[in-house]
């Protein structure tokens, strides 16, 4: 993903909450932009750390958050105080199915759970905004190996 048209956003955002705009930081971004995995904040660490970028996972951290602030990224929760994020830069709508076993994810999209929830919100008098639908259970894999 070109991730050129989001970097003015990004030093916009970086000087409206008095920080840097660093090397550091811009490969951060990069990273998660260009993937369409969802990343643990160590999984970057790494995969910057092979490509000799030197940023701390203190900083991958604070940057992390600072991007989903700014709605460039989305953080999933997965259970055990664990997260991921995923890039939010013109991705399609999608939920998730999450693994409490083995933390895979599944994205999908069902019309009728859209459609339920648009009745929802009109039956209690809501004009939804936005929602976050996670569907945590254990996944075919791990159901297999306790067989």
């Amino acid at each position: 993903m070109n991730t050129e048209p989001y970097l003015e956003d990004f030093k916009r955002i970086l000087k409206k909450e008095n920080l840097r705009y660093t090397s550091q930081r811009v490969e951060i971004l990069k990273e998660i932009a260009s993937s369409n995995h969802h990343l643990e904040c160590e999984d970057i660490y790494f995969s910057l750390r092979e490509k000799g970028v030197d940023a701390s996972l203190a900083t991958i951290y604070r940057t992390m958050d600072l991007l989903v602030k700014h709605q460039f990224v989305r953080k999933l929760n997965i259970g055990e105080g664990r997260a991921r994020y995923e890039n939010k830069i013109d991705g399609e709508h999608h939920d998730h199915l999450i693994c409490t076993e083995c933390g895979n994810i599944i994205e999908f999209v069902e019309n009728d759970i859209e459609v339920l929830q648009e009745e929802i919100g009109k039956k209690y008098g809501f004009k939804l905004t936005k929602h976050i639908h996670q569907l945590y259970g254990i996944c075919e894999d791990c159901q297999n190996e306790t067989d």
